[in-house]
């Protein structure tokens, strides 16, 4: 199976647009995997059919047992991220601030203190008229999402390993999410648009590509907003010239 990562520097250039073309035009058997976990929108233009989804358990973060919790406060003192707060003499977590660090489990003299899974997302297998579809939706104020990039990717391989091609619509910038997106794939699509934050990043997004070493292709969009930066990226009149040569 191929794969094909359509990314952008920023957000905004039209990258899930393409990559909806894509899906449309490309021959073959396809899986498609939404990978901008954090505002997933290609199934707007793909209109699936639900088939199953199943929750995805992220980081640990800490249970504190009240049976067995002292109220003694050393877990809220050692606590850097202001994750335990004190409730009617025990001590509870606010599971949004907590980065699963376990110092609690280890400060508390009762053993209170646990790291439990946390559901922080779902992951949906839906089918479209061009082949399956793997999206996911982040909870609101969770983090790693590059956990869940890495959990869509392997659902499309474990599904639909007869496929031809895993075409992905990944997340902008060049974060952890873009890291998890571009890793293994065999040809990346930055999709960028003619303007100086649009160069920009994308000089960001391929010095990033360039450490994964897959083929790396430009597509500009709106590419009459300023013919002279288009002329400059068709060039390569950038870190972009090195990276094609």
């Amino acid at each position: 199976m191929k794969r094909l990562a359509v990314i952008s520097g920023k957000g905004g250039t039209g990258k899930t647009m393409v990559t909806a073309a894509l899906a449309h035009l490309l021959q073959g058997r396809l899986v498609m995997a939404d990978c901008d976990v954090d505002a997933a929108n290609l199934a707007l233009l793909l209109n699936p059919r639900p088939l199953w989804t199943k929750p995805f358990f992220g980081q640990k973060a800490a249970v504190i047992d009240s049976d067995l919790c002292l109220g003694c406060g050393s877990c809220e003192a050692n606590c850097r991220f202001d994750a335990i707060r004190p409730d009617q003499g025990i001590f509870r977590v606010e599971t949004l601030h907590c980065e699963g660090c376990a110092v609690c489990t280890y400060v508390c003299p009762a053993e209170a203190v646990s790291m439990q899974p946390r559901q922080t997302g779902e992951i949906l297998y839906s089918e479209t008229d061009r082949g399956h579809l793997v999206h996911a939706r982040l909870v609101p104020g969770a983090g790693n999402s590059g956990l869940l990039v890495s959990a869509v990717k392997k659902t499309g391989f474990e599904n639909d390993p007869e496929s031809d091609l895993l075409l992905i619509d990944g997340p902008p910038g060049t974060g952890c999410p873009l890291i998890s997106t571009i890793s293994g794939v065999d040809l990346v699509l930055v999709v960028t648009e003619p303007s100086l934050s649009g160069l920009h990043d994308l000089e960001r997004v391929v010095a990033v590509c360039r450490q994964f070493r897959p083929k790396v292709l430009v597509a500009v969009n709106r590419f009459d907003l300023s013919p002279t930066i288009a002329r400059t990226i068709d060039l390569g009149d950038s870190l972009i010239s090195a990276t094609f040569k």
